[in-house]
């Protein structure tokens, strides 16, 4: 059996956290055993799908890196097909149209609710079979358009062994003969689902476990096709860092929203693979080694928890071992949104060298080279505390030494230690003013390395800024 999983978002907004790891977890599943990963746009919900959602799910799934065998197909497009296969069903008995006003239907179910009965359609449309009580149907009412409804089973059960839940059961005689086109013609979803995961010859169903009551349905449904059933796996929800139902202010934002905050990719996949999956006490991996360890049987049924601070951890970790090109690159992106041109400045790649061990997020690394490309103005409190009488001494010496200085850090920072020894200063003394100078905070890296990057003449004209005019 070839292995085939998808991942059949609905595109009435953009892909959140807990749809990327469903995403994730098909996907992984499909490459550890060699199979196909199939992108399905579910978009029948005509109201609220937008081709703006479905651009934003596709950019997700690009970002993070999680490529499709086959698709995006989409429902809107296979509507013929649907039509079809109720025309069918039809024609074979297991479904059947059923004129019942849905006025006439809301007031079964009030009546129903009120002697404390589940409310559901109580089948008076449905043809009698040999193997059901027989009674004549009533007669159609003019000008009601029927919709079309399943002959579900009336006895027995329908059940599945879950590779997340284990072993769910639901009776037949709870399940009502639930609509699959509506009186408009239109399909309705299980009916959609049930469809393509046939024709798409899905073998593994892996969702969320919200779905959980909409699996019998669509196995009866599946097997009135003559279609195979696929093995389904039921993710457990994610609850936010405070153990509630996760929500924007936990992290249920865009995926793409992780982008705009400056994580990297391979963060946030690292950190989805461990939610509600364990491959021992390994924390840290990449997607090829993921791959090969991920199956189903590690994947927790209980709720797992979102923990905001390991994401960070994870991501401050992969900022410190990605190439300084690609940072560079991302910096150079987030400095252009604020309208800095890095053009013609210091080399990005080294400065982000520099701050990548101490920035958690591309957004705080970008901000920690933004002084390197626009030249800082010191506040007057930093001015006042740090551009002492005996600082600026300091300043104005090193200024002169810096000017015929050969440029390399070694020797650069041989000239701050002279300039403060012959200034009578200590070494924080001066390089503490200096990086104020330079760059307008208090601290930094080493004094030697950023004189290297930021350039000569970038430091010599900083330097002067700073420094009062010498009376004549």
């Amino acid at each position: 059996m070839t292995v085939r999983t998808r991942f059949a978002p609905s595109p009435t907004g953009f892909l959140h956290i807990g749809g990327a790891r469903t995403a994730l977890f098909s996907w992984a599943y499909a490459r550890r055993h060699g199979g196909s990963f199939i992108l399905r746009i579910e978009d029948t919900d005509v109201a609220r799908s937008t081709p703006e959602a479905v651009q934003a799910i596709i950019d997700g799934m690009q970002w993070l890196g999680l490529a499709h065998d086959e698709g995006p197909f989409y429902q809107m497009q296979r509507m013929y097909r649907y039509k079809e296969v109720i025309q069918q069903m039809l024609e074979v008995g297991t479904a059947y149209h059923c004129y019942m006003p849905s006025e006439e239907l809301d007031q079964l179910r009030e009546a129903q609710r009120a002697r404390g009965e589940k409310p559901r359609y109580d089948g008076r449309w449905r043809p009698s079979l040999a193997n059901e009580a027989g009674k004549a149907l009533p007669t159609p009412p003019s000008g009601v358009q029927p919709v079309v409804r399943f002959r579900n089973p009336l006895d027995g059960v329908v059940a599945w062994d879950d590779l997340v839940k284990g072993r769910i059961e639901f009776a037949n005689e709870e399940l009502d003969d639930f609509i699959i086109a509506r009186a408009d013609g239109t399909p309705t979803y299980n009916f959609c689902v049930v469809v393509d995961d046939r024709d798409m010859e899905i073998t593994h169903v892996i969702r969320g476990d919200d779905h959980v009551n909409n699996t019998p349905r669509q196995i009866n449904l599946l097997r009135a096709l003559g279609a195979a059933v696929p093995e389904y796996a039921h993710l457990s929800m994610i609850l936010g860092d405070d153990g509630q139902k996760l929500s924007k202010r936990h992290g249920a934002v865009s995926v793409m929203q992780y982008d705009e905050d400056g994580y990297l990719p391979e963060a946030v996949l690292n950190y989805l693979a461990r939610l509600g999956w364990s491959h021992g006490d390994e924390e840290v991996f990449g997607m090829e080694q993921f791959v090969q360890w991920f199956d189903l049987d590690h994947i927790t049924a209980s709720a797992a928890q979102f923990n905001t601070e390991k994401l960070n951890w994870l991501n401050a970790h992969y900022l410190k071992l990605a190439d300084p090109q690609r940072l560079a690159a991302e910096a150079t992106r987030r400095l252009a949104a604020q309208g800095v041109a890095v053009a013609g400045g210091p080399e990005m790649a080294k400065l982000v060298a520099l701050y990548r061990d101490r920035a958690g997020n591309l957004n705080e690394l970008a901000d920690a080279v933004h002084p390197f490309h626009v030249a800082p103005k010191p506040t007057e409190e930093l001015r006042a505390q740090h551009f002492t009488e005996a600082a600026l001494k300091g300043l104005r010496l090193l200024h002169q030494r810096l000017s015929a200085c050969n440029w390399q850090a070694a020797e650069l920072g041989q000239a701050v230690k002279q300039s403060a020894a012959e200034s009578g200063l200590k070494m924080p003394q001066l390089a503490i003013p200096l990086r104020v100078a330079l760059l307008g905070l208090p601290q930094s890296p080493s004094i030697d390395a950023v004189l290297e990057v930021l350039g000569r003449e970038r430091v010599l004209a900083r330097l002067a800024a700073v420094l009062p005019a010498e009376a004549d």
